[in-house]
């Protein structure tokens, strides 16, 4: 029974179970059977909960070339905000998307400001992280105005990146159109794709090509280059909370620059750290400041770094200024970490120099204000002094391991009986839903499907997640619930 996905990547059917093994996957559609679901729709839910990631579509270009309207128009429905003006998408923006039966994100970038870098090096800088962060590139150029020197600036991106790139000729209307189209071969990047994202002219064809760059699974194999390969802790927290002061204080000497002056660092810093004779890889990332869309010039750029570095760790240890009180930020922070699906470690700084009182409000704050990451391991610590440093990585490894936790569905399932008889759904118009079975389809963070039949409230699934927590642990770690209900042709019972 294979019940792990390979470590290179090279499984043939790699995804095809989630991580349930032959046997259990057999056994497991034996009762969507019994219980009248569709055996297609079960098969397509534990498939999609259990390969993990999606792979990452970036869409790029110069400003006013018609992303957000291609973003629109692939992910089928009006979402990113269009305006006929340049500038207008200030924040990243993911979106999931499906085009001939394959799932991917899609990221519409923007927030591209001319600052003292000037434009071109504004554009190159988001360019470079979304191509970073992405495992194909779409890059969208104005037909009619043709290639300028910004493109020109992004296609060296591209080439030094070597991530698959299909080039979208936009504002292609008609026949007529195809011509100016057919002028951006100049760029290099192989056959321009005539499109009217407006209209949706030619975009099937593209979108065809983009499922040829995509891989099926992302890039992306957690754990290093291969078995034994050095786990990724991202240092991430506000500016000036003692971010590089810790990394340094783990590592033992002075790698990263300290100063007193917040945003120091600019760029992700990898380091390799030998802690208890395990070597750890380390990315001290830029402190983020505000929200992503009030934020100009480097201070911006440098937030979507971080945010990368975020996506490639596998442990999120997010630094918070225990003399403070915790911000909208911090909490900001604490959700970016869940959202993409990263272990978590709260490290608590400058511990020593609170007194009783502010002790006493902090942990008053904690409960209000990250209650919703109450599952997250804990450490208190002092970068300066290195007070608590010895707590650190046992916290990660805590946080590693519920990432990577999983249950078998006979007992989840034999657990989900109990728990419904026990704690029924409430009735809702005169019906009453229930957890019929489920399983676990992937870790990295731990990913449920539950099968029911009939809707379930938000507020329930928060009570199955929070019991799956008392039962099996999963500290440190996200859990991601999806539901499949039953359709009525399928309601009939033995």
């Amino acid at each position: 029974m294979n019940d792990d996905i390979q470590p290179d990547g090279s499984a043939e059917h790699e995804y095809e179970h989630g991580a349930l093994g032959d046997a259990e996957y057999a056994e497991f559609m034996e009762l969507a059977a019994e219980e009248g679901f569709d055996l297609e729709d079960v098969e397509g839910a534990i498939e999609a909960a259990g390969h993990g990631p999606l792979p990452v579509l970036a869409v790029v270009g110069r400003p006013n070339v018609g992303k957000s309207t291609l973003v629109n128009r692939i992910i089928g429905r009006r979402e990113a905000v269009v305006e006929d003006k340049p500038g207008v998408t200030r924040d990243r923006v993911t979106y999931e998307a499906e085009w001939a039966g394959r799932r991917f994100k899609v990221v519409d970038t923007g927030g591209w400001e001319q600052d003292v870098l000037g434009i071109d090096a504004s554009v190159a800088a988001q360019a470079e992280y979304a191509i970073e962060a992405a495992d194909a590139v779409v890059f969208v150029v104005d037909a009619k105005v043709g290639a300028t020197d910004t493109d020109e600036a992004v296609v060296r991106l591209l080439r030094k990146a070597g991530k698959p790139v299909v080039l979208c000729a936009n504002k292609v209307d008609g026949p007529s159109g195809e011509a100016d189209a057919s002028y951006l071969w100049s760029l290099g990047l192989g056959e321009p794709h005539p499109v009217s994202a407006l209209h949706g002219r030619g975009t099937g064809d593209m979108l065809d090509r983009v499922l040829e760059a995509l891989p099926e699974a992302p890039r992306e194999s957690f754990g290093g280059t291969g078995v034994g390969g050095p786990r990724r802790i991202a240092l991430i927290g506000r500016p000036n909370v003692g971010k590089s002061s810790l990394l340094n204080k783990v590592a033992g000497e002075e790698r990263v620059v300290v100063n007193e002056l917040a945003g120091t660092t600019r760029d992700p810093v990898d380091e390799l750290i030998e802690l208890g004779g395990v070597t750890w890889k380390f990315v001290d990332t830029a402190g983020i400041r505000k929200r992503v869309h009030l934020q100009q010039g480097a201070d911006y750029y440098a937030s979507l770094r971080t945010a990368a570095a975020v996506e490639k760790a596998e442990v999120a240890v997010i630094l918070i200024d225990g003399s403070q009180s915790i911000s909208v930020q911090d909490q900001r922070i604490v959700t970016m970490a869940v959202e993409a699906g990263r272990a978590i470690v709260l490290a608590f700084n400058k511990w020593d120099t609170l007194d009783e009182e502010r002790r006493y409000y902090l942990e008053r704050e904690i409960e209000t204000e990250l209650g919703q990451v109450a599952w997250a391991p804990r450490v208190n610590v002092s970068a300066r002094t290195g007070r608590h440093m010895e707590k650190l990585v046992p916290a990660i490894e805590t946080a590693l391991a519920g990432w990577e936790t999983r249950v078998p569905t006979g007992r989840l399932n034999a657990f989900l009986g109990e728990l419904v008889s026990a704690h029924p759904h409430p009735i809702r118009g005169g019906k009453q839903p229930r957890i019929l079975f489920g399983t676990q389809a992937g870790t990295k963070p731990p990913r449920f499907v539950l099968f029911a039949s009939g809707f379930i409230e938000a507020g329930y699934r928060r009570f199955i997640e929070r019991r799956l927590r008392e039962e099996f642990g999963f500290e440190g770690t996200p859990i991601h619930i999806s539901v499949r209900v039953r359709e009525k042709r399928g309601a009939k019972k033995k």
